[in-house]
């Protein structure tokens, strides 16, 4: 059995840790919450993400510690997935990063090779520079992120469509390239290059997939508004292999936690390297006319709507354009019911209050 650490545990490293787990591997995981941490050992967390109390409730081989030596002398493989959420200008806060960069360097060089795999969204150009700060203490650092999304995270995990590694040397891309043979349950294919080539890579394949629903979307309004199909338009378009279907619907533009920090990551980035990024920067402007748009066509007196998170499976609101609708109709003087998740409920409520009618639905 085989020993890796995980710095970072929250819902994306608990899930990647419970699926290494599962595989044969021993999991130790590290966080910085005493309190979390203990519930994760007793197996009493409850987690809204699909399987993953049962898989903790299960797990033998998976335990959490608050102690950042202990993970450190655990395993020589060491992930990091630590939260890098986005600064009010776009750029990407690394500050629980540096912490924990700053803890690792506290205990001096290492013995053996220690792989520092960084798994959390970085601007591109950190893993190299990160590889110099480190270069006295005998670390490897590879760029290995995550394609998956919120309510299905255990089985895009275990089913990915490709796996990304960008290390600076064949062994590390090799023993990372073993990891994940161990893991999945389908066959990806692996692309392996710099971490500064995977970095971009990263974050333009979120920005390609706003693109796509931006320009869907861009071509249904312009369907409905002259009285053609829009949906049959965007199924012909999508069976072109070329383009392909997914992503390729008419209805509510994109949101989440990744979409919109991506686009304006890359828009810095390209900026700070005098290179312009024109398509992304419309992409926004494109999502945002769709959501105008939207309200503008609602002519309703009273609506009913059973889903206001960012997509259907999550309970995050963060950048929801169904809650964007939601409040601008509802502004317009639309009396708005929302049939939600008591988790979801009580998010709008905090922030809106009494703006809508609430009511609860039975889906979980």
């Amino acid at each position: 059995m085989s020993n890796i650490t995980i710095f970072g545990v929250g819902k994306l490293g608990l899930c990647f840790a419970l699926n290494l787990e599962r595989k044969g591997f021993n999991v130790l995981g590290v966080d910085i919450s005493e309190k979390y941490v203990e519930s994760l050992n007793v197996k009493t967390l409850e987690s809204t993400e699909e399987s993953v109390s049962k898989l903790l409730f299960n797990s033998s081989n998976f335990r959490a510690t608050t102690d950042t030596l202990e993970g450190l002398n655990h395993s020589d493989i060491l992930f990091a997935l630590v939260a890098t959420p986005s600064f009010p200008n776009g750029k990407y806060d690394l500050s629980q990063l540096k912490e924990l960069i700053d803890k690792l360097k506290s205990f001096g060089s290492q013995q053996t090779t220690k792989e520092l795999v960084i798994g959390c969204t970085v601007i591109p150009g950190y893993c190299d520079e990160l590889q110099k700060e480190l270069e006295d203490y005998n670390y490897n650092i590879s760029y290995n992120p995550e394609f998956i999304a919120q309510g299905t995270i255990i089985q895009d995990q275990l089913c990915p469509h490709m796996i990304l590694i960008g290390s600076r040397n064949e062994e590390s891309a090799n023993k990372l390239r073993q990891v994940y043979e161990r893991l999945v349950e389908n066959s990806p294919t692996y692309f392996i290059m710099s971490p500064l080539s995977s970095e971009i890579c990263k974050i333009a394949l979120n920005c390609f997939i706003t693109t796509k629903i931006a320009f869907a979307n861009m071509i249904g309004d312009l369907a409905s508004k002259v009285g053609a199909e829009p949906q049959k338009i965007l199924n012909a378009i999508g069976a072109d292999e070329r383009v392909g279907s997914k992503c390729i619907k008419y209805g509510y533009g994109y949101g989440g936690p990744g979409f919109f920090r991506d686009n304006k990551a890359l828009g810095i980035y390209a900026k700070e390297n005098d290179c312009a990024i024109n398509i992304s920067d419309a992409t926004d402007e494109c999502n945002a006319a769709h959501l105008q748009a939207m309200i503008d066509a609602c002519d309703e007196k009273k609506i009913t709507l059973t889903c206001v998170t960012y997509k259907p499976q999550s309970i995050m609101i963060e950048e929801s354009q169904q809650l964007a609708f939601a409040v601008g109709v509802a502004k317009k003087g639309v009396e708005v019911t929302i049939v939600e998740r008591p988790e979801v409920i009580q998010q709008v409520k905090e922030i809106y209050g009494d703006l809508f009618t609430y009511m609860l639905s039975k889906k979980r």
